[in-house]
């Protein structure tokens, strides 16, 4: 895990994320505690000796600051799919022991949507906004930061902006599956690319193209085909790439939805993975195990981002404000399985 902050030449007190840490315990327990509930003696007392250990000193300001607190958080997604669907129920696992709730809203890729949700919740009074980065509404989201709602993004970016962040190495993973595939002897690789204008989509597209240089193989811009994310994107992109004249040995889709569209296409098509086409995808769900072959695939630490994300949270709900934005990227597992061969 890799993570930093924009702070210089300052040092940071001791926070409530610390005393957890030294503690043993649960952020939410350090915060239940901070707020006068109930916990366990065994907790409460390690709690104590860490604040003394640390130093730790809540700022009075802040908390009296923070007396008109809802206890809700906005959670806002682009599509209630597989990956989002896990983030909800990881995350709403994760704070409930902080005496919050989500609140979450859908806006299937319209901007327009996500302006409204924006409104929705500042009306609403969240304490705090996790969101899937989207460019479209900069200032909306800019303006909420400005009235003192923390914003945390998780799976796309959006730069500029005085927000939190926990991301996946897009990069490196997608680098590192890729660069599996070469080892197995393919050099001719295709790649079903996400939206262009989502970090993770430029993210993963470029890590594609750098186990491609690194190796000495030429991009061949005919081998990368745009699917959109989207199950009928994928199956559009595999046709279009499998109808090539020299199509690809290999094939690495940039997401879950994608390869299973992918894998569809080449289903209808008499075609069989790996022994026509080697397959590799970016997020590991359940099917993937459940596919004759296996899927080779990246898998996301879905339970990790959640807990990074609450940590982040509590810390920013319960400390003063005005601190560093915290950047933190989480590493990825590669699941070897049966899609991809070596070419003989």
């Amino acid at each position: 895990m890799q993570q930093t902050d924009q702070t210089a030449g300052k040092r940071r007190g001791a926070t409530i994320i610390d005393v957890a840490r030294v503690a043993n315990v649960a952020v939410g327990t350090v915060s239940r505690y901070l707020n006068g509930q109930t916990i366990r003696r065994s907790n409460r007392e390690q709690i104590e000796r860490a604040i003394q250990d640390l130093g730790y000193r809540r700022n009075a300001a802040a908390a009296s600051i923070r007396t008109d607190l809802t206890h809700m958080i906005g959670f806002l997604v682009p599509t209630f799919d597989e990956f989002h669907s896990r983030m909800l129920e990881h995350l709403a696992h994760s704070v409930r022991p902080t005496g919050r709730a989500l609140l979450t809203y859908c806006h299937g890729g319209d901007p327009r949507v996500v302006a409204e949700a924006l409104d929705f919740f500042a009306a609403q009074r969240v304490d705090a906004l996790v969101m899937d980065g989207t460019a479209e509404v900069y200032d909306r989201v800019d303006d909420l930061i400005h009235h003192d709602i923390p914003i945390i993004f998780y799976n796309n970016d959006v730069r500029g902006l005085a927000a939190d962040r926990v991301m996946v190495e897009n990069h490196r993973a997608s680098y590192r599956i890729v660069s599996h595939l070469i080892d197995l002897g393919h050099n001719r690789i295709g790649i079903l690319t996400g939206d262009p204008r989502n970090s993770s989509g430029i993210e993963r597209l470029a890590g594609y193209e750098q186990a491609l240089r690194d190796r000495g193989i030429k991009i061949d811009p005919t081998l990368a085909a745009r699917g959109n994310w989207r199950m009928d994107g994928g199956y559009e992109a595999t046709k279009r790439l499998m109808s090539l004249e020299n199509p690809p040995t290999a094939i690495f889709s940039a997401n879950y939805g994608m390869a299973v569209g992918g894998l569809s296409w080449l289903k209808e098509n008499g075609r069989h993975v790996p022994e026509d086409v080697s397959l590799a995808s970016f997020d590991d769900v359940a099917i993937f195990r459940l596919y004759e072959a296996g899927i080779t695939a990246v898998a996301q630490p879905v339970a990790s981002i959640a807990e990074t994300i609450t940590d982040i949270l509590v810390e920013r709900l319960t400390e003063p404000s005005g601190g560093a934005t915290r950047s933190v990227v989480l590493e990825c597992d590669i699941i070897l399985r049966g899609s991809t061969r070596r070419i003989t």
